[in-house]
């Protein structure tokens, strides 16, 4: 909102109305103020909750300090969203495809966790929302972020933006050709993505069906609207089972969503983009302030939910930072990098899968049900064999900035 009145301020002639044309600015002013809300209205938040004694209820699954948590608020992802929202519609551009997206992610990824948390805090059902239904509004987003992508004529990438001299004064030249002097905007709808150690550094999905001919194209968004859906919902959930220890899922995100904001915006500068050899992505980079926000949004929350939380973010929260996530990189075509970001989300999501996987094969085979980890997911693992929960938590966020390092030098390493 504010980028539209301080725009016609500074057509006015406004002095320092022009600060909110700067992507950077308009970030620092999110960063600060999702961090003002979540830190000031957080503790009001957790004390409504305490009066309304919206407690978490703890399942005995013999692990240390379990017990202390009992009646710990829940729901705290409330706290995020809010902290999320505001600054995005204060300082983002509300015209722009990509913010339009990730706030329809915020509110529908927030909406299904709500409704989890609700089922199990007010109908006192531990089971919260049936998975069937979880995994209905995964796809519902998939749908709409997919198919948004590949009907919005704003979703387009630059095909070689190329950076040139022609003339003493330095100059910004958008061509197909090396030597051009003429401004040429070459916007295409693709389904290219950035895949990491090789050195073109793009895939296209259409690769997968270059053989069905003229209808190659249709195709190719069939095949990204389902990969869409899959990493939305791989993503998603991984951050909801990773939220299990006190600042654990907090953290990660917050790790991974700096790195997404750092790609948004090489990605969204013509310059940065040509001189690392990346896809160009025209008004991508208002996605830097939507990451900022959230941020902001996940240190604030981090301050009351670092061990011994005060608050946890339940399903609210957790599955919304895992959608934010997802769909952030899907839109800046950064989705195959996930693997390698997300590993934290992937091997927790795996731990999962291999205990329950294999317990069903060993209890078909010999009658009896065995397990590869101690308990599952791996962080519980991790306290059944004497870490305190402090110290997992820590080396996970340490293992996470790794992680994250490795992405961002992949863009040089190919």
């Amino acid at each position: 909102m504010f980028y539209y009145l301080f725009k016609y301020l500074d057509e006015i002639g406004i002095p320092g109305s022009g600060m909110f044309q700067y992507i950077s600015f308009r970030s620092g002013l999110a960063i600060i103020t999702s961090l003002i809300i979540s830190l000031l209205y957080g503790k009001k938040i957790i004390r409504f909750l305490q009066q309304k004694q919206i407690g978490e209820e703890i399942r005995d699954l013999g692990l240390e300090g379990q017990y202390q948590k009992v009646g710990t608020p829940t729901m705290g992802g409330v706290i995020i969203i809010a902290s999320i929202l505001i600054p995005t519609l204060l300082f983002t551009r509300l015209d722009n495809i990509y913010i339009i997206l990730m706030i329809v992610t915020l509110i529908w990824m927030g909406f299904i966790g709500f409704i989890d948390d609700y089922i199990k805090v007010f109908k006192k059902n531990k089971d919260g929302l049936s998975g069937k239904f979880k995994i209905v509004g995964q796809i519902g987003l998939g749908l709409i972020v997919g198919i948004t992508m590949y009907l919005s004529d704003d979703v387009v990438i630059r095909e070689r933006p190329i950076v040139t001299d022609p003339s003493s004064n330095s100059s910004v030249v958008l061509s197909n050709t090396p030597n051009s002097e003429q401004e040429v905007h070459n916007d295409v709808k693709s389904t290219k993505t950035t895949i990491p150690f090789v050195k073109s550094h793009e895939f296209d999905y259409a690769y997968l069906v270059s053989f069905m001919g003229k209808y190659k194209t249709p195709a190719a968004w069939i095949i990204f609207v389902l990969i869409t859906i899959f990493i939305i919902t791989a993503v998603s959930n991984g951050a909801n089972l990773t939220d299990g220890l006190d600042g654990l899922a907090t953290g990660v995100s917050a790790i991974s969503v700096v790195t997404l904001g750092i790609f948004a915006y090489l990605s969204g500068n013509i310059i940065y983009s040509n001189y690392l050899n990346i896809m160009y992505i025209p008004h991508v980079s208002e996605l830097v302030i939507f990451a900022s926000a959230v941020i902001g949004a996940t240190i604030g929350f981090l301050w009351y939910n670092s061990y011994p939380a005060q608050i946890f973010m339940g399903d609210t929260g957790s599955l919304t930072l895992g959608g934010i996530i997802a769909v952030f990189a899907i839109l800046i075509r950064k989705e195959l990098l996930i693997p390698l970001l997300g590993g934290i989300f992937l091997v927790e999501n795996l731990s999962v899968i291999i205990q329950v996987g294999y317990f069903k094969y060993t209890k078909r085979k010999y009658g009896e049900g065995r397990r590869v980890f101690k308990m599952a997911p791996l962080h519980h693992h991790y306290q059944k064999s004497g870490f305190p929960e402090p110290k997992i938590v820590t080396r996970f966020w340490i293992v996470g900035i790794l992680l994250a390092i490795i992405t961002i030098i992949t863009l040089k390493i190919r």
